[in-house]
């Protein structure tokens, strides 16, 4: 499946093989494509004899290496892999291609196998990351779950990496609801990494998108995780982390996401949890707390996508005009009862004043009258941060 025109064929080919080349992220190999194009690069790497100096700034046991895996490249047989499991190669110039991906600059990626009806383009415009924690708490899955759902209902495009913990219970949350998620691999599309997450990923493929820098059949390293964080970041508006250590690699998509301006989240965690401490240190710096859907949707969205304001409950007595508060602080509890001309005293008023407020306090059913003497109602009782001077 062949979706956008923009590269010619010979060029699509020889990206195609060129992810078989170069590793993704690699500084070099995309200023060399950067300044010479794909087929011109890939000419050079398979030339008979190489020709010393044609590819500056690596050193020839480097060039070799590169020479030796180019060698044994089939761009045309990788190409008919991802179309046999409903998929296409996407690279710039395409109408698809997202064009965020360009601010990588010299590590943008060569191109991107994708597997998945949907326009990855037109996603990634409306697009939010959430990652975290493999080895998460029930907590940090239940707020990935939260989030991707509140997301995903409000029209948003979540992007994880399909990894266990947070990023499992981010695609799912966002495909419980029938959302919209993509999952950036760091292995081929047609593979299933992790082989537990398999059925997940099926689903992935099914109702949204796969997307990986690496060809058909490539197997993931850690190195490889790493870097395809950078295109996450690149990728969204926004990445908000749900619990991570110091070293995660959650945090290194944040940073890649700092870096090229796109906004930057956590989720707090309690203050004990060594899986919030990277969370934590984010929040000590330029990332916005968050604590739901809503708040992420108001700082990644557009102007009028606001949170709810969020307070406690309105009680009956926060209705009452100051003097009226005032006159009721100063009726004493329950069982003592006060008169009007002591209420009056209290509450630092007429007395006739007193009387009215007490006459339309007793109306409201916060004040009961017994003989000359006034009394808190049952239930108005006192609240300990209501005492004028009380903490």
């Amino acid at each position: 499946m062949i979706r956008g025109t923009g590269a010619s064929e010979e060029e699509r080919r020889a990206r195609a093989a060129l992810t078989r080349i170069i590793e993704p992220g690699d500084e070099y190999g995309g200023r060399w494509l950067r300044e010479l194009g794909a087929v011109e690069l890939l000419g050079r790497l398979t030339a008979q004899p190489y020709a010393p100096g044609a590819l500056a700034g690596a050193s020839e046991r480097r060039i070799e290496g590169l020479r030796v895996r180019a060698a044994s490249a089939e761009p045309e047989r990788d190409l008919a892999a991802v179309d046999a499991v409903g998929g296409r190669f996407v690279v710039p110039g395409d109408a698809e291609w997202p064009r965020q991906l360009d601010d990588l600059g010299d590590a943008r990626p060569v191109g991107l196998w994708v597997r998945g009806r949907p326009d990855l383009r037109r996603w990634a415009l409306r697009s939010v990351a959430v990652v975290g924690a493999r080895a998460c708490t029930p907590y940090g899955a239940h707020m990935a779950a939260d989030l991707a759902s509140g997301l995903a209902e409000r029209g948003w495009v979540v992007v994880s990496g399909a990894a266990f913990g947070v990023d499992g219970a981010a695609h799912r949350g966002a495909l419980a609801v029938q959302g919209a998620t993509v999952a950036v691999l760091a292995c081929g599309v047609d593979a299933a990494y992790p082989r537990g997450h398999a059925g997940l990923i099926g689903r992935i493929a099914e109702q949204g998108l796969l997307v990986g820098e690496l060809p058909p059949g490539a197997h993931p390293t850690p190195s490889r995780f790493i870097l395809r964080n950078r295109v996450i970041a690149a990728l969204t508006r926004g990445t908000v982390v749900v619990e991570a250590e110091y070293r995660s690699g959650s945090l290194v998509t944040a940073r890649s996401a700092q870096r090229l301006g796109r906004y930057t989240m956590g989720v707090p965690g309690p203050a004990t949890s060594g899986l919030s401490a990277g969370v934590h240190e984010l929040l000590r710096g330029e990332a916005v707390l968050v604590t739901d859907a809503a708040e992420v949707a108001e700082l990644v969205g557009d102007i009028g996508d606001l949170a709810p304001a969020r307070r406690g409950p309105v009680l009956p007595r926060d209705l009452l005009d100051p003097v009226s508060t005032r006159v009721l602080e100063a009726i004493p509890p329950r069982g003592r009862g006060a008169t009007g001309r002591e209420v009056a005293h209290g509450a630092g008023t007429a007395v006739d004043e007193a009387l009215g407020r007490l006459y339309e306090l007793h109306s409201l059913g916060f004040v009961e009258r017994h003989g000359d003497r006034w009394e808190l109602a049952a239930g108005a009782t006192h609240r300990p941060n209501a005492r004028r001077g009380g903490a």
